[in-house]
């Protein structure tokens, strides 16, 4: 799963961060996770593709994590677009759907799939399962994990012994499928070894620490925690249901999660209280990085 931070800003924008928005590039899909102001812009910069997007999660309806949404849509729309676009929310969707079609002379000329969701699993196929959970932030919120199902190893030796060639027969054979090499027949379970826990990335939208938010991202190979504020500003934080570092690295350590991501950071921190934010979260979970915008990382 490759992970594209398109922005990692606050409410407000500064120069180096952009409104909320994670593009996940797994499975042969284009999954976005919020879609602030700026969003279609950064894709460009980032060589990702809007005509791919299949799902746009969204976990709330403050303007920074969706105001980039008409925009987007108009121009999958002007460009051509004619695949089905699914997007998710918490209750509250049909008036950001009315909003947008409203909104000038709207012509999106593609089917649009506008879907309220609540706590559970929401998205579930071969590949991957997308699970919601509710969250403590000041309007309703919810914070998403996207977890790949369990697949066997795929014994590369054993297969080139056997003389399967690199390329696609790997793929079928780990998927499942015999494949024929110079008339022999190579089955899977030749090539397959033990079952290995898929990748799971979980990400928190807006939150203060909540029990809710350590269940959903139990065991995640990945988390990407808000981290509003650092923790000199923990009443701010109490106070707009926000997170510091601190705040941030603790659902990572209480949740057992192997990588802890910072972002959604506010514009009026300076670079100093960006390493001050980082240090803070490593003091409590070691495994801490800041994102920053068009940050690409590589979950496997």
């Amino acid at each position: 799963m490759q992970i594209t931070f398109l922005g990692t800003s606050s409410a407000v924008h500064s120069n180096e961060r952009n409104h909320p928005s994670i593009a996940i590039k797994a499975f042969g899909e284009t999954i976005l996770f919020d879609c602030g102001e700026a969003t279609q812009k950064q894709m460009i910069s980032s060589n990702i593709s809007p005509m791919k997007v299949s799902k746009i999660f969204i976990t709330h309806y403050h303007g920074d994590h969706i105001l980039g949404l008409p925009g987007l849509l108009q121009s999958m729309s002007l460009n051509g677009r004619e695949t089905t676009l699914t997007i998710y929310g918490p209750k509250g969707l049909d008036k950001v759907k009315n909003a947008i079609y409203s909104l000038g002379y709207c012509a999106i000329e593609y089917p649009v799939e506008f879907i309220e969701i609540d706590s559970g699993i929401i998205e579930d196929n071969e590949e991957y399962f997308i699970q919601a959970e509710r969250v403590r932030h000041n309007v309703p919120t919810l914070a998403y994990s996207i977890e790949e199902k369990k697949k066997p190893r795929f014994l590369r030796e054993k297969a080139i012994e056997l003389g399967v060639p690199v390329g696609p027969a790997f793929g079928r054979l780990h998927n499942g499928e015999e494949v024929e090499i110079d008339g022999k027949i190579i089955k899977p379970e030749q090539v397959l070894g033990e079952p290995r826990k898929g990748a799971k990335i979980t990400y928190s939208g807006d939150t203060k620490p909540c029990e809710e938010m350590i269940m959903l991202a139990r065991d995640s190979t990945l988390l990407i925690h808000e981290s509003t504020f650092v923790e000199e500003d923990k009443l701010n934080a109490e106070e707009h249901a926000h997170s510091t570092s601190v705040d941030a690295a603790y659902v990572a350590r209480e949740s057992n999660s192997k990588k802890l991501i910072l972002t959604h950071i506010s514009s009026r921190y300076t670079k100093e209280y960006e390493e001050k934010m980082l240090n803070e979260a490593r003091e409590v979970f070691e495994n801490t990085e800041l994102a920053y915008d068009l940050l690409e990382i590589e979950v496997k």
